[in-house]
């Protein structure tokens, strides 16, 4: 029995009488199948199954090929692989975990005004708040004594030649002045 919207269908597994019509009156619902997820859901009544398959049922070719999956035409037959090959999706976690980690996230997070002011006005709030410090630079220049120039001579080929130069002379003519 095919039921669901225009393009997420999903189906019932019913048993009915042949002559029928597909969503018409059915005798039991043994099962249903949702393909639009993955893995697909196929959830059948395993016992309910074998009993009208015992009792002379005929599946559609659909219906067969889903009690191969979860193993009922197998088990029926009396074939191995009664297990089936059917898949299981992972469980979900349940939503409150997830409302409970979200919440305690939000309280964890800095708190920086108003959260419903747009982007622009709380960059110009923060700005008011806190102007950005104005950086002046200041050039601090001592003055070139002229007794700095005259230690030092201006073709001094090594160091020793500047440590040999009249700088005790040129001091002690200083302290004379």
């Amino acid at each position: 029995m095919r039921m669901g919207k225009i393009r997420t269908p999903f189906f019932r597994i019913v048993v009915t009488d042949s002559r029928k019509a597909r969503n018409g009156l059915s005798i039991e619902e043994i099962g249903r199948y949702v393909p639009g997820q993955e893995p697909s859901i196929m959830e059948v009544n395993s016992e309910r199954a074998q009993y009208w398959l015992g009792v002379g049922a005929q599946p559609t070719a659909a219906v067969e090929a889903i009690f191969k999956v979860t193993g009922d035409w197998q088990k029926f037959k009396g074939l191995p692989g009664t297990e089936g090959t059917l898949k299981f999706a992972t469980p979900k976690p349940a939503k409150s975990i997830a409302y409970e980690a979200a919440v305690k996230q939000a309280m964890d997070e800095p708190k920086e005004g108003a959260t419903t002011m747009k982007k622009k006005a709380q960059e110009k709030l923060a700005a008011k708040a806190n102007p950005a410090p104005i950086v002046e630079e200041v050039v601090v220049s001592e003055p070139v004594a002229e007794e700095a120039v005259a230690e030092v001579p201006a073709q001094a080929a090594t160091t020793e030649d500047v440590v040999e130069a009249p700088v005790a002379e040129a001091t002690t003519e200083e302290a004379a002045e």
